[in-house]
């Protein structure tokens, strides 16, 4: 009889001691918000897909989706075609969206002179922006076309980085700043002029 009352007293406190533990989790403030924390097979509330590695010591939160991708990629055509027009005109005020952004980036294109150009011609960098519109480091070269000499590649590079730090810092709003700052933005450039017409090398 003792020894029933005993091995139910254990088990007593140890049930107390499992609901104070829960308890205490329960009031501990989350850093992370509710609706993106990992998802468990015990959770049945809204939560962020977690992928994880077995060299990490999770949970792995991953990135939020964003409408253009993983990361922000960018297609800026020499002679865009006529429809598209008004996405490379120069935004009037203050950069409050990806469209807005892209847009800035189109306009601020120059690209090299007809006679050190190559006709079709394909170059794509990859860099980030801080909060306040500057650019964190140097563009990096990710693509040339291939078969391209490398003056005609330091050609190039050089009218990118020209045409980038001309509009440089970019005006973004105070909620654009912050969710783009640090983010990869990927631009691939591509000179679709017909240079055979205008006196330069094809």
């Amino acid at each position: 009889m003792l020894r029933r009352v005993v091995v139910i007293s254990i088990f007593f406190l140890i049930a107390v001691a499992m609901t104070g533990n829960a308890d205490a989790r329960r009031r501990q403030i989350n850093p992370i918000p509710f609706s993106h924390e990992p998802c468990s097979v015990l959770d049945g509330r809204p939560c962020t897909p977690s992928f994880c590695s077995v060299f990490n010591h999770g949970p792995c939160i991953p990135e939020l989706d964003y409408p253009y991708g993983e990361n922000l990629q960018l297609t800026i055509e020499t002679v865009p075609p006529q429809q598209d027009a008004p996405k490379y005109q120069k935004p009037d005020h203050d950069l409050d969206n990806i469209g807005d952004l892209f847009a800035e980036l189109r306009s601020c294109w120059s690209p090299p002179p007809a006679d050190t150009a190559r006709e079709g011609m394909q170059m794509s960098v990859r860099f980030s922006f801080n909060k306040s519109g500057g650019m964190i480091g140097p563009p990096r070269m990710t693509f040339a076309t291939a078969g391209v000499p490398p003056d005609t590649r330091a050609t190039y590079l050089k009218a990118i980085n020209t045409s980038l730090d001309a509009c440089l810092p970019l005006k973004f709003s105070d909620g654009l700043g912050g969710a783009l700052a640090g983010r990869p933005i990927a631009i691939r450039y591509v000179d679709n002029r017909e240079l055979g017409k205008q006196g330069g090398r094809p």
